[in-house]
C-alpha cells in the first residue's frame, strides 16, 4: 500500500506551468489521505477560477495514478486565504529576500478609499501617529505611487540610505519609519509617469527590499480605487485588515462600496469604515455644520456589513499641520477612538510570515 509520503514525493514532479516550481514547494497540496484503493487530497488555488485549474487537476491525478493505475484519485479544490495567497506569491517569485528574512512585521493594515480627495492619506498618517503614541513600533508604506503625500505630511525630504540588507526606511522625528517613491525622486514635484506593471513592481520592492526590522504595525496607504496597485497589495502582502475611508457624499459612498467589494473578493478582512470630513465645528458657537451634506456613514457601513469606526471633522488645523510636515504634532480627540477600534479588531494572531 502506498503512503502519503510517496504521494507527496510524486506530486513534486508536477510543475506549476507559470511559476516553474512544483506544487509541493508552492504549498498548494494539503490534506493527503490514503485509503483502501483511493487517494484524496486538497489542491489550494490562489483563486478558484484560475484558467489553468483543470490542467493542474489533471497533472495531480496523473502523478498519483502513476504510483498505482488502479487508484481512485479525488482532488478537492479550495481557495487560499488572503495571507496564504501573499505567501504563495512570495514563493512564486523565488522565495524571500535577505531583508524579508530579518523583517518581523506583526500586522499590516491597509487604508483604502474608492474615491480620491476624501482624505485617505491623512487617515493613514493619523492612524500611524495614534498607534505610535500607544508605544507601538510603526511603519508607513506609501503605495500611492503616482500621488504620494505621506513624506510631506511627516516633513521628510532626504533620500533613504542603503543598508547591508536593503533600503533603510526614512525615520520621522518621533521614530515612525516611512518608505515612499517621493523620497527616491530628484524633486518632490517630479511626476511618476508609469504604467501598472512598474507601479506594482515598486510596491513589491517597498515590501520585499526595505529593511523594516521589527514593526508592530505597518500602515499601507493605498491609492484610491481598484487599480493594479491595490490588487498588488492584496495579492502580495499578508494583510491583517483594511480600513475604508469615505466622505458624506453619496457619490463617495458609492465608489467606496466598489473598493469594499474588491477587498471582499480578494479575501482581505475589512476592519471598518471611517467617514472623513463629516462635519465642521464653528469656532464661535461650536455648532456642527455638515458642509458636504448629512452623514451617510452608518448607512454605508450597514450596507457593507462592516463596523463604523468613527466620523472625523473637517479641521483647518489638520490641513495646516500636513502642509507644514507636522502631522505628528496634531492632536485629535475624534481620532483616538478610531485607532483603539482598529487595534481591537485586528486579528489577535500574527500575520503570515513574509516568506513561506
Amino acid at each position: 500500500m502506498i503512503t502519503d509520503k510517496q504521494v507527496s514525493e510524486a506530486l513534486r514532479q508536477v510543475m506549476h506551468p507559470e511559476m516553474k516550481r512544483n506544487l509541493v514547494e508552492l504549498e498548494m497540496v494539503r490534506d493527503i489521505v490514503v485509503g483502501d484503493g483511493s487517494v484524496t487530497l486538497t489542491l489550494m488555488l490562489p483563486f478558484k477560477q484560475i484558467p489553468i485549474k483543470d490542467d493542474l487537476v489533471r497533472g495531480v491525478q496523473g502523478a498519483v495514478a502513476a504510483l498505482d493505475p488502479d487508484l481512485e484519485v479525488k482532488v478537492e479544490l479550495a481557495e487560499m486565504s488572503q495571507q496564504e495567497r501573499a505567501a504563495f506569491m512570495t514563493a512564486a517569485e523565488g522565495g524571500p529576500k535577505p531583508s524579508q528574512v530579518m523583517n518581523k512585521v506583526e500586522h499590516v493594515v491597509a487604508v483604502l478609499s474608492g474615491k480620491g480627495g476624501v482624505g485617505k492619506s491623512s487617515v493613514a498618517a493619523l492612524l500611524a501617529v495614534a498607534l505610535h503614541r500607544q508605544g507601538k513600533q510603526i511603519g508607513v508604506l506609501d503605495a500611492d505611487i503616482t500621488g504620494p503625500s505621506i513624506p510631506k505630511m511627516f516633513g521628510l525630504h532626504e533620500t533613504p540610505p542603503m543598508g547591508p540588507l536593503g533600503i533603510l526606511p526614512a525615520g520621522t522625528k518621533t521614530g515612525i519609519e516611512v518608505m515612499s517613491i517621493n523620497l527616491l525622486l530628484p524633486s518632490e514635484d517630479e511626476a511618476v509617469i508609469w504604467r501598472g506593471p512598474l507601479i506594482s513592481s515598486a510596491i513589491k520592492q517597498f515590501w520585499q527590499d526595505v529593511a523594516w526590522g521589527h514593526l508592530d504595525y505597518l500602515i499601507v496607504d493605498l491609492p484610491p480605487g481598484t487599480s493594479d496597485a491595490s490588487l498588488t497589495v492584496m495579492q502580495s502582502i499578508p494583510l491583517s485588515g483594511i480600513v475604508l475611508v469615505t466622505s458624506p457624499q453619496d457619490l463617495a459612498g458609492m465608489v467606496v462600496r466598489k473598493a469594499a467589494r474588491m477587498a471582499q473578493q480578494m479575501g482581505a478582512p475589512i476592519l471598518g469604515l471611517v467617514e472623513n470630513m463629516s462635519y465642521a465645528v464653528c469656532p464661535n458657537c461650536d455648532e456642527r455644520i455638515e458642509v458636504f451634506g448629512p452623514s451617510r456613514a452608518m448607512h454605508t457601513a450597514t450596507h457593507l456589513g462592516v463596523p463604523l469606526l468613527g466620523r472625523l471633522p473637517l479641521d483647518p488645523e489638520l490641513a495646516r499641520r500636513c502642509d507644514a510636515g507636522e502631522i505628528e504634532d496634531y492632536v485629535s480627540e475624534a481620532f483616538d477612538p478610531v485607532a483603539e477600534q482598529v487595534v481591537e479588531r485586528v486579528p489577535s494572531s500574527k500575520t503570515a510570515p513574509t516568506f513561506p
